[in-house]
This record gives C-alpha cells, structure tokens and sequence, in this order.
C-alpha cells in the first residue's frame, strides 16, 4: 500500500484492515483522512494545521497538563470514548471511521491521563484512568483555524 502522507503503511498495525489511502483517494476505512486531505492541498498545509492546533491546545492552559509538543494520526476508533452526560446518559464525540490528530499526556501527580484530539474544526481534552476508563471532557470546543 502507498500512503500520501509519507507514512510506511507495512510498519502499521491496522495495515490489514486498511484499504491504503493512496487507492482510496485518502479514505482509508471508508471516511476521509484528514491528514491525507491537508497533505492533498500543499507541502506545508498539514504542518501549519497540526501546528495551529497544537497552539490551540496548549493555549487553553489546562493546570497538570504537560505542554502539546507533538499530534499523532489516530483512528477514531482509538479515541472515541464513551463519556458520561450530566443527564446520566452517554455520548461519543468521533466517527470511528476517520483519522484524527491526537496525543496521550500524564496528569501531573496523578495515574490519570489527559487524551488530546481534533479534526479541522473540534478540540477535545479529557482525562481518563489507565485504558480510558472512567472518562471525563475537560474541553469540548469548536476551533476555527
């Protein structure tokens, strides 16, 4: 498989459930990439996005959270947990199908963890214990770059 964002797809751990993005014209399962996208657009789109959103993230000076230095290409799936309402339901925030950017930071003196995400037009911080449970929204908010 080819990969228009540079990416060695034989080094992938999804590589047998992935269709390529290459021969699916940045859609690999199905729902756009948004790596491959800003990849399609120029040389430097994808790092002035990912670079933007990093600025993003760290401006929301979230206490105990180390600073975003790097965002990673994450199936939706990875990051899609389910968080709890205040009305007592729950709810998921990603499609499992698309790739988004996205890091795992310690919690300053804590076991807890704080997952960053985004796509083109969300930001997400949460926190959460070993293997994503007992998830909590810190931030939820629109971006526009």
């Amino acid at each position: 498989m080819k990969s228009i964002c540079g990416i060695d797809c034989s080094q992938c751990q999804l590589r047998c459930d992935c269709s390529g993005c290459s021969e699916t014209n940045g859609q690999p399962y199905g729902e756009q990439c948004m790596v491959a996208m800003y990849c399609q657009k120029g040389e430097d789109a994808f790092t002035k996005l990912k670079e933007k959103i990093i600025t993003a993230l760290n401006e929301l000076k979230i206490p105990d959270m180390e600073p975003v230095t790097d965002l990673h290409a994450l199936k939706g799936s990875f990051i899609n947990l389910e968080y709890p309402l205040p009305n007592g339901q729950t709810a998921k925030f990603w499609n499992d199908n698309k790739i988004y950017l996205g890091n795992q930071l310690h919690k300053a003196g804590s076991d807890r963890c704080y997952g960053v995400a985004a796509d083109e037009t969300h930001l997400l911080v949460s926190e959460y214990d070993a293997y994503g449970s007992n998830p909590e929204i810190i931030v939820l908010k629109r971006y526009n770059e």
